[in-house]
């Protein structure tokens, strides 16, 4: 598997073998384990608007904070849709941790010091590196976010406005809501038929292969991508699975540029 699990405290990360190879690029995976917040949220809960305290969210990302070394954690607001933010000056970022820096579903930056933040229960984040012009990414790519191809969308974005060869991005999906467990009883209304070729006999859909042929498509090559392939409903005891629990907290998945 080319994704390790590290310790800090009580607190339990993972990090892509990948992408430790860039001294200058950090990024982790946490768990659900090792926060504060109570019962349903239980409790490393990444997410302001879940229905956890504030103030318990507060404490869990400044742990994350604590965790990565100094630098800034930003995030948007998902809405499962196709627009990416381009990050390009820190004095649009809010001082804030609460606020958003904008309505998105992926962000884009070569700013050292900033943390992108995905916040994710079955979904997936996905997160890209260019090691040459340092641009990194992460995307949030549930379902409907796959459907509209915006991890496709984010890399040519970064090859539109930054110059990006994809051919030189490493990315990293991670753990999300896998074959096994990602059922849709209303397929046919739900997805179109285009994308029926990664169903099985079934109606169970396999999204983590969808996201690697997006990726294929758009430029990256096959051994610059990495797969958790950790099942986030099959390991609810490790991670947030909307799926399994409905009302539950989102872990988070972070990349940045430390220097």
């Amino acid at each position: 598997m080319s994704i390790h699990v590290y310790r800090n405290g009580l607190i339990q990360y993972l990090q892509f073998e990948a992408f430790q190879h860039f001294p200058e690029l950090t990024h982790a995976v946490f768990t659900r384990t090792g926060g504060v917040s109570d019962p349903p949220f239980d409790s490393f809960n990444m997410s302001y608007t879940v229905g956890d305290m504030n103030h318990h969210v507060a404490k869990n990302r400044s742990v994350i904070q604590d965790v990565l070394g100094q630098g800034k954690l930003i995030h948007v607001k998902q809405v499962h849709g196709s627009t990416i933010a381009l990050i390009t000056d820190t004095h649009e970022i809010e001082a804030n941790d609460e606020k958003p820096i904008s309505i998105a579903d992926a962000m884009i930056t070569a700013i050292p010091g900033l943390f992108l933040l995905i916040q994710v229960a079955d979904c997936q984040s996905v997160m890209l590196y260019d090691p040459v012009t340092k641009m990194i990414a992460n995307i949030h790519s549930g379902w409907r976010g796959s459907l509209q191809n915006i991890i496709g969308k984010t890399v040519h974005e970064m090859q539109t406005h930054f110059q990006v060869n994809p051919m030189n991005i490493v990315a990293g999906i991670c753990p999300s809501l896998g074959p096994c467990c990602a059922e849709f009883v209303h397929y046919e209304q739900e997805i179109p038929k285009s994308f029926w070729m990664y169903k099985d006999q079934g109606n169970h859909f396999n999204f983590w292969a969808l996201s690697h042929e997006q990726l294929i498509k758009a430029g990256v090559l096959s051994e610059h991508i990495h797969l958790s392939q950790l099942c986030t409903k099959c390991h609810s005891d490790l991670f947030y699975s909307y799926r399994k629990q409905n009302i539950t907290g989102r872990f988070g998945c972070v990349i940045g540029i430390t220097s």
